[in-house]
């Protein structure tokens, strides 16, 4: 549920961001008519997003088990990829968030057309809803309650609007940097996991043969049958008697990537908060 919570929470988050910044410059500019094709635009990506996410489902429903353990390792894999992808630029770039949307949504709407605006907002969603449906859905083939870990995602996305909303409407201090980098910090734990998760599923469909010796023993700590086990499982991908490959791939992703994302950020610019954020946005879409 912790995993699924903090999934749904940052990629909707980002969203909002984005898609809050583009409305408020809308509004303040008087665009109504494409601030209702930005809400549309929305609309549609999630649909998008949902539809891909009954693919992926109902793909793997029609496969033999050989074949799931396939298509479980390469979604892990992907999905890998994408917060790997997503908490590093996130690393480089939060501190100057704000400036960088404020800058195209500027340029944009200095050029008379708000199209580049409506365009952004709809990527956003679609690029971040992606991102999830391949993340949720790889945490979801390895949590030992697929009902709780839905509730954990439905929580998430539910506070990300609440925040949503109450940035846009200039009511919600948020610090950027200090946010992403706490959630950056579990997402990769999670994303560690999943990466063992990737070599067992591997091992099962015959892909992987090397490295199957066992070198440690958690049978105390993932107790079989346990709540313990469901969390530590389900959230950290940790097994009772993970094999050597397991443990050498954990190590290698977590360890760095770990440390990347928590070393303090150089520089002495001050970070950005949402409160930011809405109000330079407000100040902008009043300039003649």
């Amino acid at each position: 549920m912790l995993a699924t919570f903090v999934i749904g929470l940052r990629e909707a988050l980002e969203a909002a961001l984005i898609v809050g910044i583009v409305a408020a410059f809308l509004r303040q500019r008087g665009r109504g008519d494409a601030l209702r094709y930005v809400w549309l635009g929305v609309f549609v990506a999630v649909l998008a997003c949902t539809a891909i996410a009954s693919g992926l489902v109902i793909l793997s429903a029609e496969l033999d088990k050989p074949a799931q353990d396939g298509l479980e390792a390469i979604i892990s894999l992907v999905a890998v990829g994408m917060v790997t992808y997503m908490v590093i630029w996130m690393r480089r770039h939060a501190r100057d968030l704000r400036r960088d949307l404020e800058g195209v949504a500027s340029g944009a709407l200095a050029k008379g057309s708000a199209f580049a605006l409506v365009a952004m907002a709809v990527l956003a969603v679609l690029r971040e809803g992606v991102e999830t449906v391949v993340f949720l859905l790889a945490v979801f083939r390895q949590a030992q309650d697929p009902a709780l870990a839905g509730v954990g995602a439905i929580l998430g996305l539910l506070v990300a609007l609440a925040l949503g909303y109450g940035i846009y409407r200039g009511g919600v201090h948020l610090n950027l940097s200090r946010f992403f980098r706490a959630t950056g910090l579990v997402l990769v734990l999670v994303a560690a996991g999943l990466l063992m998760s990737a070599a067992h599923a591997a091992h099962e469909a015959g892909w992987l043969d090397f490295g199957q010796a066992r070198v440690l023993d958690l049978s105390w700590l993932v107790r079989p049958g346990s709540v313990r086990e469901s969390l530590l499982t389900g959230v950290l991908g940790l097994r009772a008697k993970p094999v050597l490959i397991e443990v050498v791939v954990w190590l290698l992703y977590f360890v760095p990537l770990a440390l990347y994302v928590a070393w303090p950020a150089s520089g002495g610019r001050a970070r950005p908060t949402t409160s930011d954020v809405a109000a330079t946005s407000a100040r902008a879409g009043r300039r003649p």
